[in-house]
């Protein structure tokens, strides 16, 4: 991360902690009192409107946590239902032909 990014950064998080609206003037007006001057206007305007609208410490406190799975429609678990059942007829197919081929009693020594 760069010097310009990480500035930015620490500006957004404390406007957002002072609870303050969080605007590309204010993140600039933040970098110029650290004194960094190697900031270009840029980052501030991609960060402000990144996090317009938005809370930064729910997003903060929420940042490992999954929504959860979303629920699967109905017609695809019907087919995952269809799959699964499809493969256990065949075996039961494959098992009959084991059981004729020693009905007539070869075997493989003999």
């Amino acid at each position: 991360m760069s010097t310009s990014e990480l500035a930015t950064s620490y500006a957004a998080l404390i406007l957002a902690d002072d609870g303050v609206d969080i605007t590309a003037d204010k993140l600039q007006s933040l970098i110029k009192a650290a004194k960094i001057e190697e900031v270009e206007p840029i980052w501030t305007t991609l960060f402000a409107k990144a996090l317009e609208g938005k809370d930064v410490k729910d997003l903060l406190l929420n940042v490992g946590s999954g929504g959860g799975a979303a629920p699967l429609p109905e017609a695809l678990l019907l087919r995952w239902r269809a799959a699964d059942a499809a493969p256990a007829a065949e075996e039961k197919k494959e098992e009959e032909k084991e059981e004729s081929d020693e009905d007539m009693g070869f075997g493989l020594f003999d």
